[in-house]
């Protein structure tokens, strides 16, 4: 059976690490072949140090950027968190399409974000 106090803190941790900015606190939880799969850009990004990476721009583009988890359902090794993220688009923001510049609007966006863990690790994870 499955720890899901475990594999929930796991997801909570990569929200709260992202919204510190704490890339190692992000490293350390992911698995190092593990996946991750943006809907809205429609991009699949492999290995945990390109994931690092990812989610570093997404920070540069909204340096202010809070991830706060309302909801969180374990099944199995799969977890399913519904986060608002909230902050202001103050920095360049790179897509395959070019760098969208800064432009001050505020956001609030709420997502759903599935990961599977094994142990103490994100394998995969789907943002939608």
């Amino acid at each position: 059976m499955a720890d899901t106090q475990g594999i929930e803190k796991v997801a909570r941790g990569i929200v709260a690490a992202h919204s510190a900015g704490d890339w190692p606190g992000v490293r350390k939880s992911l698995a190092p072949n593990s996946v991750y799969e943006e809907y809205g850009t429609q991009r699949r990004i492999e290995g945990a140090d390109a994931i690092v990476a990812a989610l570093q721009g997404w920070k540069t583009a909204f340096p202010d950027v809070n991830g706060v988890v309302n909801k969180a359902l374990v099944a199995g090794n799969t977890v399913a968190l519904e986060v608002t993220w909230r902050g202001t688009h103050t920095g360049p923001l790179s897509t395959a399409k070019g760098t969208v510049p800064a432009s001050g609007k505020a956001f609030v966006l709420v997502t759903a974000w599935t990961m599977d863990v094994e142990g103490d690790q994100v394998r995969n994870s789907r943002h939608y």
